[in-house]
Protein backbone atom coordinates (compact mmCIF):
# COMPACT_ATOMS: atom_id res chain seq x y z
CA UNK A 1 0.00 0.00 0.00
CA UNK A 2 2.86 2.35 0.46
CA UNK A 3 4.76 1.36 -2.11
CA UNK A 4 1.87 2.43 -4.13
CA UNK A 5 1.36 5.77 -2.56
CA UNK A 6 4.80 6.55 -3.25
CA UNK A 7 4.62 5.29 -7.07
CA UNK A 8 1.51 7.63 -7.54
CA UNK A 9 3.39 10.30 -5.87
CA UNK A 10 7.06 10.33 -7.34
CA UNK A 11 5.91 9.60 -11.45
CA UNK A 12 3.60 12.38 -11.25
CA UNK A 13 6.52 14.72 -10.29
CA UNK A 14 9.06 13.03 -12.45
CA UNK A 15 6.21 13.94 -14.95
CA UNK A 16 5.71 18.09 -14.07
CA UNK A 17 9.84 17.64 -14.43
CA UNK A 18 10.54 16.62 -17.48
CA UNK A 19 7.38 18.71 -18.88
CA UNK A 20 9.20 21.65 -17.50
CA UNK A 21 12.61 21.25 -18.68
CA UNK A 22 11.21 20.50 -22.22
CA UNK A 23 9.03 23.73 -21.82
CA UNK A 24 12.16 25.62 -20.76
CA UNK A 25 14.16 24.11 -23.97
CA UNK A 26 11.43 24.90 -26.18
CA UNK A 27 11.03 28.42 -25.10
CA UNK A 28 14.38 29.90 -24.64
CA UNK A 29 16.29 31.42 -28.00
CA UNK A 30 18.32 33.49 -29.46
CA UNK A 31 18.68 35.97 -32.24
CA UNK A 32 21.59 37.49 -33.67
CA UNK A 33 21.68 40.27 -36.55
CA UNK A 34 23.80 41.23 -39.67
CA UNK A 35 26.21 44.28 -39.18
CA UNK A 36 27.89 46.12 -42.14
CA UNK A 37 30.54 48.61 -41.34
CA UNK A 38 33.59 50.68 -43.12
CA UNK A 39 36.98 50.15 -42.18
CA UNK A 40 38.43 51.79 -39.68
CA UNK A 41 34.49 52.06 -38.31
CA UNK A 42 33.01 50.45 -35.06
CA UNK A 43 30.87 48.18 -35.16
CA UNK A 44 28.21 46.91 -32.81
CA UNK A 45 27.08 43.53 -32.59
CA UNK A 46 23.93 42.21 -30.67
CA UNK A 47 22.65 38.81 -29.37
CA UNK A 48 18.89 38.81 -28.39
CA UNK A 49 17.65 36.50 -25.71
CA UNK A 50 14.02 35.47 -25.54
CA UNK A 51 13.14 33.67 -21.96
CA UNK A 52 16.65 33.87 -20.94
CA UNK A 53 16.23 32.14 -17.42
CA UNK A 54 19.70 32.86 -16.30
CA UNK A 55 21.77 30.22 -18.95
CA UNK A 56 25.45 30.67 -20.06
CA UNK A 57 25.88 33.04 -22.88
CA UNK A 58 28.48 32.86 -24.78
CA UNK A 59 29.91 35.04 -27.74
CA UNK A 60 32.83 33.91 -30.31
CA UNK A 61 34.91 35.56 -33.00
CA UNK A 62 34.98 33.69 -36.82
CA UNK A 63 37.84 31.98 -35.42
CA UNK A 64 35.38 30.19 -32.60
CA UNK A 65 37.76 32.16 -30.22
CA UNK A 66 35.56 33.32 -27.03
CA UNK A 67 35.02 36.91 -26.22
CA UNK A 68 33.14 36.70 -23.63
CA UNK A 69 31.72 34.17 -21.08
CA UNK A 70 28.45 35.93 -19.38
CA UNK A 71 29.74 39.16 -19.69
CA UNK A 72 32.92 38.16 -18.83
CA UNK A 73 35.89 38.69 -20.81
CA UNK A 74 37.74 36.48 -22.15
CA UNK A 75 39.81 37.00 -25.05
CA UNK A 76 42.35 39.95 -24.58
CA UNK A 77 41.47 42.50 -27.37
CA UNK A 78 40.71 45.72 -25.89
CA UNK A 79 38.78 46.46 -29.26
CA UNK A 80 35.82 44.67 -28.06
CA UNK A 81 33.91 45.54 -25.34
CA UNK A 82 30.85 44.65 -23.37
CA UNK A 83 28.39 47.53 -24.09
CA UNK A 84 24.99 45.45 -22.50
CA UNK A 85 24.09 42.70 -20.76
CA UNK A 86 20.46 42.08 -19.91
CA UNK A 87 17.81 39.28 -19.98
CA UNK A 88 16.87 40.23 -23.54
CA UNK A 89 19.94 41.82 -24.97
CA UNK A 90 23.69 41.32 -25.11
CA UNK A 91 25.48 43.90 -27.22
CA UNK A 92 29.35 44.14 -28.04
CA UNK A 93 31.57 46.46 -29.44
CA UNK A 94 34.23 46.72 -32.06
CA UNK A 95 36.27 49.35 -32.52
CA UNK A 96 38.96 50.29 -35.55
CA UNK A 97 37.13 47.49 -37.91
CA UNK A 98 39.46 45.78 -40.18
CA UNK A 99 38.73 43.28 -43.28
CA UNK A 100 40.19 40.49 -41.38
CA UNK A 101 37.32 41.03 -38.57
CA UNK A 102 35.06 39.97 -41.16
CA UNK A 103 32.67 36.62 -40.63
CA UNK A 104 30.13 35.27 -38.54
CA UNK A 105 30.13 36.12 -34.94
CA UNK A 106 28.22 33.06 -32.65
CA UNK A 107 26.13 34.06 -30.13
CA UNK A 108 25.16 30.75 -27.97
CA UNK A 109 23.02 29.81 -25.15
CA UNK A 110 23.86 27.44 -23.20
CA UNK A 111 20.71 25.02 -21.34
CA UNK A 112 19.65 21.61 -21.71
CA UNK A 113 20.43 21.88 -25.68
CA UNK A 114 22.57 24.54 -26.99
CA UNK A 115 21.37 27.01 -29.28
CA UNK A 116 23.24 29.79 -31.40
CA UNK A 117 22.81 32.38 -33.92
CA UNK A 118 25.78 33.66 -35.94
CA UNK A 119 26.16 37.59 -36.87
CA UNK A 120 27.88 38.51 -40.04
CA UNK A 121 29.94 41.32 -39.51
CA UNK A 122 30.69 42.61 -43.34
CA UNK A 123 33.30 45.36 -44.30
CA UNK A 124 33.46 47.34 -46.77
CA UNK A 125 36.64 49.46 -48.33
CA UNK A 126 35.98 52.47 -50.33
CA UNK A 127 38.45 53.15 -52.47
CA UNK A 128 40.95 56.03 -52.06
CA UNK A 129 41.23 59.15 -55.19
CA UNK A 130 43.20 56.96 -57.78
CA UNK A 131 45.78 57.02 -59.28
CA UNK A 132 47.05 58.36 -62.91
CA UNK A 133 50.19 56.44 -64.37
CA UNK A 134 51.58 57.22 -67.92
CA UNK A 135 53.63 54.56 -69.64
CA UNK A 136 56.17 56.70 -71.87
CA UNK A 137 55.91 60.45 -72.92
CA UNK A 138 53.81 61.98 -74.94
CA UNK A 139 54.90 63.05 -78.17
CA UNK A 140 53.02 65.31 -81.09
CA UNK A 141 52.14 62.87 -83.61
CA UNK A 142 51.90 59.66 -81.58
CA UNK A 143 49.96 57.83 -78.93
CA UNK A 144 49.82 57.86 -75.01
CA UNK A 145 48.69 55.43 -73.15
CA UNK A 146 47.15 56.23 -69.34
CA UNK A 147 46.19 53.95 -66.94
CA UNK A 148 43.83 54.55 -63.69
CA UNK A 149 44.22 52.65 -60.95
CA UNK A 150 42.53 52.05 -57.29
CA UNK A 151 44.17 49.32 -55.67
CA UNK A 152 41.90 48.73 -52.69
CA UNK A 153 38.19 48.76 -52.49
CA UNK A 154 35.86 46.03 -51.46
CA UNK A 155 33.39 45.36 -53.29
CA UNK A 156 35.77 46.66 -56.32
CA UNK A 157 35.32 49.89 -57.24
CA UNK A 158 34.13 50.92 -61.04
CA UNK A 159 36.30 53.00 -63.16
CA UNK A 160 35.57 55.66 -65.72
CA UNK A 161 37.69 58.21 -67.79
CA UNK A 162 36.22 61.17 -68.36
CA UNK A 163 37.50 64.42 -71.12
CA UNK A 164 35.08 67.59 -72.23
CA UNK A 165 32.04 66.08 -70.55
CA UNK A 166 32.07 62.55 -72.49
CA UNK A 167 33.63 59.28 -71.52
CA UNK A 168 36.20 57.97 -73.12
CA UNK A 169 36.14 53.94 -73.17
CA UNK A 170 38.97 51.62 -71.50
CA UNK A 171 40.03 48.19 -71.05
CA UNK A 172 38.93 47.63 -67.42
CA UNK A 173 41.13 45.14 -65.18
CA UNK A 174 40.23 43.47 -62.00
CA UNK A 175 42.66 41.68 -59.36
CA UNK A 176 41.27 39.96 -56.38
CA UNK A 177 43.93 40.36 -53.02
CA UNK A 178 42.13 38.22 -50.63
CA UNK A 179 39.47 39.93 -49.07
CA UNK A 180 39.91 43.08 -51.71
CA UNK A 181 40.31 44.64 -54.88
CA UNK A 182 41.99 46.19 -57.02
CA UNK A 183 41.14 47.52 -60.62
CA UNK A 184 42.52 49.39 -63.48
CA UNK A 185 41.15 51.27 -66.53
CA UNK A 186 43.26 51.54 -69.88
CA UNK A 187 42.77 53.97 -72.81
CA UNK A 188 45.18 55.26 -75.36
CA UNK A 189 44.86 58.36 -77.18
CA UNK A 190 46.17 59.96 -80.06
CA UNK A 191 48.30 63.50 -79.41
CA UNK A 192 49.14 66.79 -81.48
CA UNK A 193 50.80 69.98 -80.08
CA UNK A 194 47.14 71.44 -79.72
CA UNK A 195 46.65 68.63 -76.68
CA UNK A 196 48.77 69.76 -75.03
CA UNK A 197 47.59 70.69 -71.21
CA UNK A 198 44.06 68.74 -71.88
CA UNK A 199 42.11 67.97 -69.07
CA UNK A 200 41.22 64.71 -68.49
CA UNK A 201 39.76 63.01 -65.36
CA UNK A 202 39.64 59.64 -63.76
CA UNK A 203 36.10 58.92 -61.43
CA UNK A 204 35.71 55.92 -59.15
CA UNK A 205 32.78 54.77 -57.99
CA UNK A 206 31.46 52.58 -55.16
CA UNK A 207 28.63 51.81 -52.98
CA UNK A 208 30.61 52.87 -49.81
CA UNK A 209 30.29 56.52 -51.09
CA UNK A 210 26.98 57.57 -50.87
CA UNK A 211 26.28 58.26 -54.30
CA UNK A 212 29.60 60.42 -54.21
CA UNK A 213 32.98 59.87 -56.57
CA UNK A 214 36.73 59.96 -56.10
CA UNK A 215 38.13 61.78 -58.56
CA UNK A 216 41.62 62.08 -59.81
CA UNK A 217 42.27 65.33 -62.43
CA UNK A 218 45.02 64.82 -64.87
CA UNK A 219 46.70 67.21 -67.71
CA UNK A 220 48.55 65.90 -70.51
CA UNK A 221 51.73 66.77 -71.04
CA UNK A 222 52.61 66.76 -75.13
CA UNK A 223 56.21 67.19 -75.92
CA UNK A 224 56.91 68.80 -79.43
CA UNK A 225 59.49 70.55 -81.49
CA UNK A 226 59.91 74.54 -80.72
CA UNK A 227 58.49 77.28 -82.18
CA UNK A 228 60.33 80.83 -83.43
CA UNK A 229 59.04 84.02 -84.09
CA UNK A 230 60.74 87.54 -84.33
CA UNK A 231 58.57 90.60 -83.28
CA UNK A 232 59.98 93.53 -85.49
CA UNK A 233 59.80 96.68 -84.32
CA UNK A 234 56.83 99.02 -86.20
CA UNK A 235 57.89 102.07 -88.29
CA UNK A 236 61.02 103.35 -90.85
CA UNK A 237 64.27 103.07 -89.07
CA UNK A 238 66.39 105.68 -89.34
CA UNK A 239 70.32 106.70 -88.44
CA UNK A 240 70.30 107.33 -84.84
CA UNK A 241 66.95 105.43 -83.99
CA UNK A 242 67.18 102.12 -81.80
CA UNK A 243 66.32 98.57 -82.35
CA UNK A 244 64.81 96.25 -80.23
CA UNK A 245 63.58 92.72 -81.90
CA UNK A 246 61.66 90.28 -79.50
CA UNK A 247 62.02 86.83 -80.05
CA UNK A 248 58.67 84.85 -79.04
CA UNK A 249 59.56 80.99 -78.72
CA UNK A 250 57.39 78.33 -78.02
CA UNK A 251 57.97 74.28 -77.21
CA UNK A 252 57.61 71.49 -74.83
CA UNK A 253 59.79 71.49 -73.21
CA UNK A 254 60.92 75.19 -73.25
CA UNK A 255 64.42 76.10 -74.57
CA UNK A 256 66.03 77.68 -72.62
CA UNK A 257 68.92 78.97 -74.41
CA UNK A 258 68.09 81.84 -77.46
CA UNK A 259 70.60 82.33 -79.54
CA UNK A 260 71.01 85.62 -81.86
CA UNK A 261 73.13 85.80 -84.52
CA UNK A 262 73.78 88.17 -88.03
CA UNK A 263 73.90 85.89 -91.40
CA UNK A 264 77.57 86.54 -92.61
CA UNK A 265 78.54 89.04 -90.03
CA UNK A 266 79.38 89.38 -86.63
CA UNK A 267 77.06 91.01 -84.30
CA UNK A 268 77.56 95.15 -83.99
CA UNK A 269 79.58 95.97 -80.81
CA UNK A 270 76.51 97.92 -79.75
CA UNK A 271 73.96 94.89 -79.79
CA UNK A 272 72.78 93.79 -76.27
CA UNK A 273 71.04 90.79 -75.53
CA UNK A 274 69.00 89.77 -72.71
CA UNK A 275 67.03 86.25 -73.03
CA UNK A 276 64.64 86.78 -75.83
CA UNK A 277 65.74 90.32 -76.63
CA UNK A 278 67.80 91.58 -78.46
CA UNK A 279 68.82 95.72 -78.56
CA UNK A 280 71.02 98.10 -80.91
CA UNK A 281 71.13 101.51 -80.06
CA UNK A 282 71.89 104.61 -82.07
CA UNK A 283 71.42 103.08 -85.44
CA UNK A 284 74.02 103.63 -88.82
CA UNK A 285 73.74 101.86 -92.14
CA UNK A 286 76.86 99.98 -91.26
CA UNK A 287 73.86 97.94 -88.77
CA UNK A 288 72.13 96.88 -92.13
CA UNK A 289 71.57 93.03 -92.28
CA UNK A 290 69.76 89.97 -91.67
CA UNK A 291 69.44 89.02 -87.52
CA UNK A 292 68.57 85.12 -87.19
CA UNK A 293 66.67 83.89 -83.57
CA UNK A 294 67.34 80.28 -83.17
CA UNK A 295 66.28 77.92 -79.93
CA UNK A 296 65.92 74.23 -79.70
CA UNK A 297 65.01 71.33 -77.00
CA UNK A 298 65.29 67.47 -77.90
CA UNK A 299 62.59 67.28 -80.20
CA UNK A 300 63.80 69.52 -82.86
CA UNK A 301 65.03 73.10 -83.87
CA UNK A 302 63.61 76.22 -85.08
CA UNK A 303 64.76 79.90 -86.42
CA UNK A 304 63.23 83.27 -87.70
CA UNK A 305 64.90 85.95 -89.14
CA UNK A 306 64.77 89.72 -89.90
CA UNK A 307 66.56 92.06 -92.46
CA UNK A 308 67.29 95.51 -90.75
CA UNK A 309 67.77 98.23 -93.18
CA UNK A 310 68.07 101.78 -92.11
CA UNK A 311 67.56 104.91 -93.85
CA UNK A 312 69.02 108.17 -94.69
CA UNK A 313 68.28 111.12 -92.46
CA UNK A 314 66.24 113.50 -94.50
CA UNK A 315 65.45 117.38 -92.94
CA UNK A 316 63.44 120.63 -94.05
CA UNK A 317 64.23 123.73 -92.35
CA UNK A 318 62.56 127.34 -92.42
CA UNK A 319 64.04 130.27 -92.52
CA UNK A 320 64.42 132.18 -88.88
CA UNK A 321 63.83 135.97 -88.56
CA UNK A 322 66.84 137.95 -88.03
CA UNK A 323 67.53 139.21 -84.85
CA UNK A 324 69.80 141.94 -83.31
CA UNK A 325 72.06 139.24 -81.72
CA UNK A 326 71.90 136.29 -84.61
CA UNK A 327 71.92 135.97 -89.15
CA UNK A 328 69.68 134.90 -90.67
CA UNK A 329 70.30 131.12 -91.85
CA UNK A 330 69.06 132.62 -95.73
CA UNK A 331 69.22 135.67 -97.69
CA UNK A 332 65.11 135.70 -98.50
CA UNK A 333 63.41 136.07 -95.56
CA UNK A 334 60.35 135.67 -96.89
CA UNK A 335 60.58 132.82 -99.18
CA UNK A 336 60.95 129.29 -97.20
CA UNK A 337 64.37 127.63 -98.66
CA UNK A 338 65.45 124.23 -98.43
CA UNK A 339 68.46 123.61 -96.59
CA UNK A 340 70.45 120.16 -96.69
CA UNK A 341 70.13 117.72 -93.16
CA UNK A 342 72.41 119.08 -90.31
CA UNK A 343 74.36 116.31 -88.52
CA UNK A 344 76.49 117.01 -85.59
CA UNK A 345 78.95 114.34 -83.86
CA UNK A 346 77.63 112.72 -80.02
CA UNK A 347 79.66 113.84 -77.65
CA UNK A 348 79.66 110.36 -76.21
CA UNK A 349 79.55 108.47 -79.24
CA UNK A 350 82.04 110.19 -81.80
CA UNK A 351 81.20 107.24 -84.40
CA UNK A 352 77.29 107.86 -84.52
CA UNK A 353 75.50 110.47 -86.81
CA UNK A 354 72.63 112.74 -84.27
CA UNK A 355 70.12 114.61 -87.04
CA UNK A 356 69.36 118.01 -86.31
CA UNK A 357 65.57 118.13 -87.18
CA UNK A 358 64.07 121.55 -88.65
CA UNK A 359 60.39 122.33 -89.27
CA UNK A 360 58.78 122.15 -92.62
CA UNK A 361 56.54 125.06 -93.96
CA UNK A 362 54.23 122.61 -95.75
CA UNK A 363 51.24 125.19 -95.18
CA UNK A 364 53.37 127.90 -97.71
CA UNK A 365 54.08 125.28 -100.20
CA UNK A 366 50.51 124.01 -100.27
CA UNK A 367 49.31 127.61 -101.20
CA UNK A 368 51.90 128.42 -103.34
CA UNK A 369 50.51 124.95 -105.33
CA UNK A 370 47.11 126.49 -105.20
CA UNK A 371 47.94 129.42 -107.06
CA UNK A 372 49.50 128.06 -109.57
CA UNK A 373 46.79 125.72 -109.97
CA UNK A 374 44.22 128.20 -109.84
CA UNK A 375 46.50 130.62 -112.50
CA UNK A 376 46.46 127.78 -115.22
CA UNK A 377 42.80 126.98 -115.25
CA UNK A 378 42.25 130.71 -115.58
CA UNK A 379 44.62 130.94 -119.06
CA UNK A 380 42.99 127.71 -120.09
CA UNK A 381 39.37 129.48 -119.98
CA UNK A 382 40.71 132.49 -121.53
CA UNK A 383 42.49 130.76 -124.05
CA UNK A 384 39.25 128.57 -124.89
CA UNK A 385 36.96 131.60 -125.07
CA UNK A 386 39.63 133.17 -127.75
CA UNK A 387 39.79 130.59 -130.14
CA UNK A 388 35.68 130.57 -130.08
CA UNK A 389 35.18 134.17 -130.65
CA UNK A 390 38.32 134.15 -133.67
CA UNK A 391 36.30 130.68 -135.35
CA UNK A 392 32.71 132.91 -135.48
CA UNK A 393 34.08 135.96 -137.43
CA UNK A 394 35.77 133.88 -139.94
CA UNK A 395 32.05 132.31 -140.19
CA UNK A 396 30.26 135.53 -141.11
CA UNK A 397 33.09 136.97 -143.36
CA UNK A 398 33.05 134.23 -145.24
CA UNK A 399 29.06 134.48 -145.81
CA UNK A 400 28.81 137.64 -147.01
CA UNK A 401 31.32 137.06 -149.97
CA UNK A 402 29.08 134.23 -151.18
CA UNK A 403 26.18 137.00 -151.52
CA UNK A 404 28.19 139.66 -153.41
CA UNK A 405 29.52 137.44 -155.89
CA UNK A 406 26.16 135.72 -156.43
CA UNK A 407 24.55 139.21 -157.14
CA UNK A 408 27.60 140.16 -159.99
CA UNK A 409 26.90 137.42 -161.83
CA UNK A 410 23.26 138.17 -161.58
CA UNK A 411 24.43 141.29 -163.31
CA UNK A 412 25.96 140.52 -166.03
CA UNK A 413 23.01 137.79 -167.05
CA UNK A 414 20.52 140.48 -167.37
CA UNK A 415 22.76 143.14 -169.77
CA UNK A 416 21.74 146.63 -169.47
CA UNK A 417 20.36 146.06 -165.54
CA UNK A 418 24.04 145.36 -164.93
CA UNK A 419 25.18 148.74 -164.13
CA UNK A 420 21.70 149.18 -162.39
CA UNK A 421 22.33 146.27 -160.12
CA UNK A 422 26.02 146.96 -159.41
CA UNK A 423 25.15 150.45 -158.29
CA UNK A 424 22.42 148.86 -155.72
CA UNK A 425 24.92 146.50 -154.81
CA UNK A 426 27.53 149.13 -153.99
CA UNK A 427 25.17 151.73 -152.00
Amino acid sequence: MALATVWNYCVPLAIITVACLVRTARCQAVQAENVTVLEGGTAQISCRLQNYDGSIVVIQNPRRQTLFFNGTRALKDDRFQMLLFTPRLVRIELTNVSVSDEGGYFCQLYTDSTHHQVATLSVSVPPETPTVEVKQEAVEGGEVELTCMSPRSKPAATLRWIRNGRELPGVVSQQDNAKTFSVSSTIRISVERKDNGAALSCEAFHPALGGQKRIRHYRLDVNFAPTVRIVPPSGILREGDSLSLTCSVSGNPLPRNIQWSKINESLPERAEISGPTFQISRLSQSHNGTYLCQAQNNYGRAADHYTLLVYDNVSVTTTVPPTPSTQPITSHPATPTLLTPSFAPDPKDPGAVVETHSAVPYAVIGGVLALLVFTVICVLIVTIWCSVRQKGSYLTHEASGLDEHGEVQEAFLNGNDASQGKKEYLL
